[in-house]
């Protein structure tokens, strides 16, 4: 089972984060929400932090959050935790270069993609 995290909490863990170190963990940028294959994660280097779902939800909303115009794509969107994609979401840091990111699974009629966003210490984080 993995630690329920909050805003509040996700803002401590990104607050105390070192920063990034140069990585060739095949993650690459990741400043928006990016397709990220099976292949491309780096199982090996990342470790399991949190997640943001809410266990008492079983199917959270699909509404998105963007206050300032920003679009699910935006480097610069907040991550709003009770808002999609937020919602369905794990936090991962990679063990080579530090960096947290969230990771979820979008589920298709025919796909499945995995879609990843690395947070830095000064991402905006609210409820």
């Amino acid at each position: 089972m993995q630690i329920p995290l909050d805003a509040a909490r996700l803002r401590k863990i990104l607050a105390a984060a070192a920063p990034g170190k140069p990585c060739r963990c095949g993650l690459g940028a990741c400043a928006g929400w990016e397709s990220l294959s099976e292949d491309r994660w780096p199982a090996k280097a990342m470790q399991a932090v949190g997640t943001l779902r809410d266990a008492a939800l079983a199917e959270p909303t699909y509404e998105e959050w963007h206050p300032d115009g920003t679009r699910y794509e935006s480097p610069d969107a907040p991550v709003a935790v009770s808002f999609f994609p937020y919602n369905r979401c794990d936090l991962w840091r990679c063990g080579q270069c530090e960096r947290h990111v969230l990771r979820y699974t979008e589920f298709g009629g025919y796909y499945v993609d995995h879609r990843v966003r690395a947070l830095l210490p000064a991402t905006p984080v609210t409820d």
